[in-house]
């Protein structure tokens, strides 16, 4: 029983769809086409024109991929060619096959490897002599290029908390490295900003969020303050003015003049 009333419900929703679309936007149906057409369901909008139909807005569902600039990776300059940083100064590996010369360049060296070379490249710039490894502006250099990589992984892979944390830690370290180095040496701080490519910005004098609590609380805190420093006035006042009426009682010819 309920086979078949399904199948009927079925076919007559196939009987209502079935008639022509002009009939129906025209009204010009037969009875028992119209008692399909006013099923609640399966009822259609009446249009008098087809003006109704072309007035409606086209779905854009093809949109243009909208993609995000390329992120300039500080290791490009780079090239394959160079030695890697263990055999730079082996005068042998200057001399050897093409092969061979592949293998301890670049061209086939990791990440690691060009990130190491980079940072010498950045240290070589600030360095205050050969042997310089542990100078304020080598741990800049150090960490700038540190923070260049952390910005780069994070460019391709934003979701990466971790890297985050950790770039974000490198920067307030470096920060306060520059602020120590721009106290004590200035010379050097500009020279270091100018050479590694770093904008200086001063810290804002607060670093607290300001939230609706916040804000409420600092409010009241100025109105307690205003209202105490206006009680100490009125307190200071008053204290003078009884010093004042004292004194006057204790010398009344001072008020009234020398006598003749």
């Amino acid at each position: 029983m309920l086979l078949k009333h399904s199948l009927k419900s079925t076919a007559t929703a196939v009987r209502a769809w079935s008639v022509p679309l002009a009939a129906r936007l025209h009204g010009h149906c037969s009875s028992r086409e119209q008692r399909y057409v006013n099923v609640p369901w399966l009822a259609t909008p009446s249009v008098k024109n087809n003006e109704a139909l072309t007035s409606q807005p086209v779905r854009q569902y093809a949109r243009a991929v909208q993609k995000k600039p390329e992120f300039q990776s500080q290791l490009q300059d780079l090239p394959p060619s160079m030695l890697k940083l263990e055999y730079a100064s082996v005068p042998l590996a200057h001399t050897v096959d093409d092969v061979v010369r592949k293998l301890l360049s670049l061209e086939l060296a990791n990440h690691s490897e060009r990130l190491r070379l980079k940072e010498e490249q950045l240290i070589a710039k600030v360095q205050r002599h050969e042997n310089d490894r542990n100078t304020t502006e080598v741990k800049v250099a150090i960490l700038t290029a540190r923070i260049r990589n952390f910005q780069e992984h994070l460019q391709k892979h934003p979701k990466d908390k971790a890297n985050k944390r950790w770039m974000l830690m490198s920067i307030d370290r470096r920060k306060k490295l520059l602020k120590y180095l721009r106290r004590s040496r200035y010379d050097a701080f500009e020279k270091v900003c100018a050479e590694l490519g770093i904008t200086y910005v001063f810290p804002p004098e607060y670093y607290r969020r300001a939230t609706r609590r916040w804000l409420a609380k600092k409010a009241l805190c100025i109105k307690v303050f205003k209202e105490v420093q206006k009680q100490k006035a009125e307190k200071r006042n008053k204290a003078l003015a009884q010093k004042a009426a004292r004194n006057t009682s204790s010398n009344p010819t001072e008020t009234l003049g020398t006598p003749v």
